[in-house]
């Protein structure tokens, strides 16, 4: 069961891929825009039932993930709100009538996110959880933080850049392959010069157990965190900043920080951290040349699992 809880969430943020779900929801939002408080009460249902689950529920820990989706929401209504003036009239043919999007991120837009990401950063919450159902739990909450996430930004406040759909060309396909072509070798001096990784060695799982893991890594991994630090927060830095490399930058520091408090060395983990910023210039570079962030990931996805079958 805990396994299908999982594997609903994931197939809830995979479906807003495919462009009908999309509008339906972006026509749902925008015709009662009220619709919205429904998802802080939803995704801590989803949550609850989780905890169940795991045999760990109790009303202090799901008032607290209550606040946590409820914050966002808050500042996504406020942005939309006072965001009017930097607005523009759109067509919207399936909805038969226009709507305002906005052309730039509000600077509410990046509380949002920070409001999204920073507490799973942080384990908020944790002492809350019983150890044995701690790792479920925390999946259950990045997968409600990601779904959330879309919704916000996807169907309530519909920015441009989010790159969510599926490939258009050829030039979705091949970028993932010319990016690690490129920057693996990089990484792998530089990981095994400054320490993190050690010399390579030939693969001792199994060919289906290495297959398994692509799906694995894609899913759980790499699509999560593209959406969180492309789709979003490189994204709105470029509609806020422009598309330089400083803002590329930027944004790869951002995720190489987001690795401090990651193993397997001490923390903070300053070679983790050198290693995703590289990475993360990268997976943004692919981003921001290609059509979909599925491109992005893909790349994310053959770096980790390289880094985990090979070093």
């Amino acid at each position: 069961m805990q396994t299908l809880v999982l594997v609903l969430l994931l197939a809830a943020v995979f479906s807003l891929f495919i462009p009908s779900a999309q509008n339906r929801l972006q026509a749902l939002l925008h015709g009662t825009p009220t619709l919205i408080w429904a998802f802080p009460f939803l995704l801590t249902a989803i949550f609850g039932g989780a905890a169940v689950l795991a045999e760990a529920v109790n009303g202090e820990l799901l008032l607290l993930v209550l606040i946590y989706t409820a914050a966002p929401v808050l500042c996504a209504v406020l942005a939309t709100k006072w965001d009017r003036r930097s607005s523009f009239v759109v067509c919207h043919p399936a909805e038969g009538r226009t709507r305002h999007a906005p052309d730039r991120p509000h600077p509410l837009d990046f509380l949002t996110i920070l409001l999204i990401w920073l507490p799973l950063e942080f384990a908020a919450g944790g002492s809350l959880v019983p150890r044995p159902a701690q790792g479920f739990l925390h999946s259950v909450a990045y997968g409600i933080a990601i779904l959330l996430g879309l919704v916000l930004f996807l169907g309530f406040r519909r920015l441009p850049g989010l790159k969510y759909n599926l490939p258009h060309g050829s030039r979705d396909f091949w970028l993932p392959l010319a990016g690690f072509a490129m920057v693996a070798p990089v990484l792998i001096v530089l990981g095994i010069a400054i320490g993190f990784i050690p010399p390579p060695h030939l693969p001792v799982q199994s060919g289906g157990r290495m297959a398994a893991a692509v799906g694995i890594i894609f899913a759980g991994t790499a699509i999560p965190e593209e959406i969180l630090f492309r789709s979003l927060i490189q994204n709105l830095l470029m509609q806020r900043f422009g598309r330089t490399w400083q803002t590329l930058l930027l944004s790869s520091i951002i995720f190489g920080c987001a690795h401090l408090d990651n193993g397997p060395q001490p923390l903070p983990n300053w070679r983790y951290m050198i290693v995703a910023t590289v990475a993360g210039w990268a997976y943004g570079k692919v981003f921001e040349r290609g059509s979909t962030v599925l491109s992005s990931a893909a790349l994310h996805t053959m770096v980790d699992w390289t880094k985990h079958f090979f070093f």
